[in-house]
């Protein structure tokens, strides 16, 4: 017994010096990441919440207000509730219909047909198109005067608006272009499909399920976590939404398109109100945050994971 215990503990001491070499290994593989967030992610995060709390404008020390910015925002800045209305509208029409168009063009896109490829890449070119060049592009498009649409309307006898300037029309035109760049999610969805088994249509036609039945029935369930994946990145970016209202409206008109990050651009780089802009960018990051874990919640019941007991 005694010999057997004495065998027992070097080999028990070789495999946690093995466990211990492995995480080390996977510690320095990772450690340019870790260097990253650090640097790039959480000391701007922790920055921000210390710069929140006081008033600093860039040329004087940053002197401690507490919570002087925050009770400023909720109480008296109308401009704070107006740019959060306005994004959390844009947010759940332009998420929605990135996940309807998305998931409509991937289930056309998902035939073996001839130059399917070709079509593939012209809908996810848009995606990779910097968002300046999209923006000064669709400012030419919707020109009152010189631009495709209304020149188009004009044809057909139809006296076109000021698409980007009518206060009540600016914000749906945002939202209507926000489709643009569907392509990106629409690849997502197309690999989803594509690993989706074909035992499972085969088994749904046998029963006498038809196109709709085997969509509602198979494919949604079995891409319901490409969806979730794309629902969540497409809450977070839409919440920033910044290039666009910036170079084609500037907010306008009167405040329409005056979305939340545009808001703490102005406080920051424009008044200079360096605590304020951290503080609402704080108040940002509580939102896109508390999104994010609901969403996690109510994924528990609508997202289904193969191999998954129900």
């Amino acid at each position: 017994m005694a010999t057997g215990g004495a065998v027992s503990v070097p080999r028990r001491r070789r495999l946690s010096r093995s466990v211990l070499s492995e995480n080390l290994a996977g510690f320095l593989f990772i450690s340019p990441w870790i260097v990253g967030f650090l640097a790039f992610e959480l000391g701007p995060i922790l920055a921000a919440g210390y710069l929140s709390v006081t008033s600093y404008d860039l040329l004087s020390e940053a002197s401690f207000v507490g919570l002087r910015n925050y009770e400023r925002m909720f109480t008296r800045d109308p401009l704070f509730w107006t740019s959060l209305r306005l994004t959390t509208i844009y947010s759940v029409a332009a998420v929605a219909l990135h996940v309807v168009f998305g998931v409509a063009l991937a289930l056309l896109l998902n035939n073996n047909i001839r130059g399917i490829a070709f079509y593939r890449a012209i809908y996810y070119l848009p995606a990779v198109v910097s968002g300046v060049a999209v923006a000064y592009m669709w400012v030419w498009v919707l020109n009152p005067e010189a631009g495709i649409v209304n020149t188009t309307l004009r044809y057909l006898g139809i006296q076109g608006p000021n698409w980007l300037f009518n206060a009540e029309l600016a914000l749906p035109t945002f939202v209507a272009l926000s489709v643009w760049g569907v392509g990106g999610g629409m690849v997502l969805y197309l690999a989803g499909l594509q690993g989706v088994p074909t035992a499972l249509y085969e088994a749904a036609q046998l029963d006498g399920a038809g196109w709709l039945a085997r969509t509602r029935h198979v494919t949604l369930p079995m891409i319901s976590p490409v969806i979730f994946f794309n629902v969540i990145v497409g809450i977070i970016n839409s919440f920033q939404v910044f290039t666009v209202a910036f170079i084609m409206t500037n907010g306008g008109p009167a405040n329409a398109t005056l979305f939340y990050v545009l808001n703490l651009y102005r406080k920051a780089f424009e008044e200079f109100k360096m605590g304020y802009a951290a503080a609402l960018a704080m108040v940002l990051f509580v939102i896109v945050m508390a999104l994010t874990v609901v969403a996690f919640r109510v994924s528990r019941r609508l997202v289904h994971y193969e191999g998954q007991a129900r």
